[in-house]
């Protein structure tokens, strides 16, 4: 049948499409926070994207700043593919403003157009990441997940990635290469 297709959309009469082997994990319901510009910032704007989830603090002691580096490096590495973005949500949104998130996004020299840092509601930002992105509910928000989200264009969960892991960032940048090249 696929061999069919392709002849097919050869004369124009049908498209032909390679899907992705990543698997659907979940859906991204519609949200908003305010980013480090201090303006509304939400699902809207990623739809069409390919992008990329963390849910982080600016003042931790421990896994953020190597996440954020991590994060860093995808950046590098998708520079040439403009329709990837990188979402940064911090679990701290009390301490957490938007004028501390933009100074912590250039201590990671975080290009703005490609990359977001988000701050909001504390019972949104938890909901969010305990019931869409699946990364677990804690006492204190401060107990989070280290795992990076992918999420396609249509606003679907494609994977899931420990920061932590050896070949993690490295899985990540080729199902984002993947996800970019069936565009």
């Amino acid at each position: 049948m696929r061999r069919r297709e392709c002849l097919l959309a050869s004369f124009g009469l049908w498209g032909c499409r390679q899907a992705s082997t990543l698997p659907e994990l979940g859906s991204i319901p519609p949200f908003e926070f305010m980013d480090e510009e201090g303006k509304a910032f939400g699902s809207s704007q990623l739809k069409g994207k390919i992008w990329v989830a963390d849910f982080f603090f600016t003042n931790c002691p421990g896994p953020c700043p190597r996440m954020s580096n991590q994060l860093q490096r995808v950046q590098t590495e998708t520079t040439k593919m403009p329709h990837v973005h990188l979402v940064s949500i911090t679990v701290d949104p009390d301490r957490d403003t938007s004028a501390t998130l933009k100074q912590y996004a250039r201590r990671f020299k975080a290009d703005p157009a490609r990359w977001t840092f988000l701050t909001g509601r504390k019972d949104l930002i938890r909901n969010l990441m305990s019931e869409s992105f699946y990364l677990g509910y804690a006492d204190t928000m401060q107990e989070h997940s280290t795992r990076f989200v992918l999420v396609d264009r249509n606003m679907k969960i494609r994977g899931f990635y420990d920061s932590f892991a050896k070949d993690g960032i490295d899985k990540l940048i080729e199902d984002i290469r993947e996800l970019h090249d069936l565009a």
